[in-house]
C-alpha cells in the first residue's frame, strides 16, 4: 500500500459548458494505492475550484470541488481474462506497466459534483428582461410596460390630461 499527495495540472474539459475546472489549474490529490489480487485499488480525493458564470445574472462563480473516488486498476493479465469470461460493457481501466491513467476516473467524479445550475447566492434576481441591467445592483428596477393592445387608450388618457390642464 502507498499513500500519494500532490498538486496536478487540471485536464481539459474537467466539467461543462456552463461550469468547469479550468485546464491548468490545480487540482490537489490525495491517493492511497493497494495492491489487491486482480491489480491496484486507488482510492481519493480531488479538491479544486471550477470556475462558470452565474446561469440568472451572468457573473462569474467559483464553486469549490471535493470529491472522493475509488477505482480497481486491474493487470493486464488479469483484464484479459475479464475480456473473455465477461460480457459486460462495463468501464474496466486496467494498469500500463506501472502506470494508471486516473483521467477518466477523476472526470467521472467531478463532472456530476458540479452544479447544473450554478447560481453566484441563492436569491439572485438575475437580468432585467427588457434591458438586461443587472437586478441585484438596482432591487427598484423596473419599465413601464404598456400592452400594445391598450396603448390607443393610453393615447387617450394622455390627451385628456392635455386637455385638464389648458382648462386650468
Amino acid at each position: 500500500m502507498a499513500e500519494v499527495e500532490r498538486d496536478v495540472p487540471a485536464p481539459d474539459h474537467l466539467g461543462t459548458e456552463v461550469i468547469a475546472v479550468p485546464e491548468g489549474q490545480p487540482v490537489h490529490l490525495e491517493l492511497r494505492m493497494e495492491s489487491v489480487v486482480e491489480g491496484v485499488l486507488i482510492s481519493g480525493t480531488a479538491t479544486a475550484t471550477a470556475t462558470g458564470a452565474c446561469v440568472r445574472c451572468l457573473e462569474q462563480v467559483d464553486v469549490p470541488v471535493d470529491v472522493s473516488f475509488q477505482e480497481l486498476f486491474a493487470y493486464t493479465d488479469r483484464a484479459a481474462h475479464h475480456h473473455e469470461v465477461s460480457s459486460d460493457d462495463d468501464d474496466l481501466y486496467e494498469l500500463d506497466g506501472d502506470l494508471a491513467d486516473i483521467e477518466p476516473v477523476l472526470r467521472d467524479a467531478v463532472v456530476p459534483a458540479l452544479p447544473f445550475q450554478p447560481v453566484c447566492r441563492e436569491d439572485c434576481p438575475g437580468l432585467c428582461s427588457e434591458c438586461g441591467a443587472r437586478l441585484a445592483d438596482d432591487p427598484g428596477h423596473h419599465h413601464e410596460v404598456i400592452d400594445p393592445r391598450w396603448s390607443a387608450l393610453a393615447a387617450l388618457a394622455s390627451d385628456d390630461s392635455d386637455t385638464d390642464e389648458r382648462r386650468n
